[in-house]
């Protein structure tokens, strides 16, 4: 294993070192995407954004019995500009269901409608139009960073319409998981490193029954990761 290798690894140990992981390495995180794009990209760019968050999710899911993490870090990072580029090009962003489905609010009988409303809201406010005339909008910015984190646990944000709980009883237990996640023993940062919920801590420290949680599985991975980052407007989606 090459030293990059092993100091992406021990990126992992802590978001301190993550962070000196990321100062250390910003010219080899810009020169990815300067190659990638075939243009000089700075730190103030939106390219570099979406270069760091690559970046992240290469240091999250990096596996060192598959090659060496310079190699691999330079795929993602290529692959979710190019991902940026294509989004652009398409001019618009499709949104078939609005975020606010994370709150669990929408009772079973109206979703449709509610779904209908919601939508319609995002595009009159920019979500929809053209990236030509009205530019990439913060709600498409958020969506765009979560679905980055959400795919190295194999799942997208649009999934999150399946998984989310409905009825006010499941929807408490949820948001208990979720608290436990981020606030008792290290239990976040095991997720974020296994890339996988903790099911069996979290069973054993809420009482919940193992079937609920599995079953929510990927709500309550986003919600805690939607918390636990940079996302204000997401956030205040699923916040009480």
């Amino acid at each position: 294993m090459d030293d990059f290798s092993a100091a992406a690894l021990r990126a992992r140990q802590s978001e301190e070192a993550f962070e000196r992981f990321v100062n250390e390495n910003k010219s080899y995180i810009l020169g990815c995407a300067s190659r990638s794009l075939k243009r000089f990209v700075r730190d103030t760019d939106d390219e570099w954004s979406v270069a760091l968050i690559a970046f992240n999710e290469a240091v999250r899911v990096y596996d060192p019995a598959k090659g060496e993490f310079g190699g691999f870090s330079a795929m993602v990072i290529k692959r979710r500009l190019m991902d940026e580029e294509r989004r652009r090009i398409a001019h618009e962003v499709e949104i078939p269901v609005g975020p606010e489905v994370l709150s669990g609010e929408v009772p079973d009988d109206e979703e449709g409608e509610e779904d209908a409303r919601i939508a319609g809201r995002i595009k009159h406010s920019g979500g929809m139009e053209s990236r030509e005339t009205a530019g990439s909008t913060p709600l498409q910015d958020e969506i765009s960073a979560i679905q980055s984190i959400l795919g190295g646990y194999g799942f997208s944000f649009y999934d999150l319409t399946e998984c989310s709980p409905r009825s006010r009883k499941t929807k408490e237990a949820c948001k208990n998981a979720v608290k436990l996640l981020l606030e008792k023993d290290n239990l976040f940062e095991k997720m974020q490193r296994g890339r996988n919920l903790p099911i069996r801590e979290l069973c054993d420290k809420s009482g919940l029954s193992r079937k609920l949680i599995d079953r929510h599985r990927r709500y309550i991975i986003a919600v805690a990761e939607i918390l636990n980052g940079d996302f204000p407007m997401l956030g205040e989606y699923i916040k009480e």
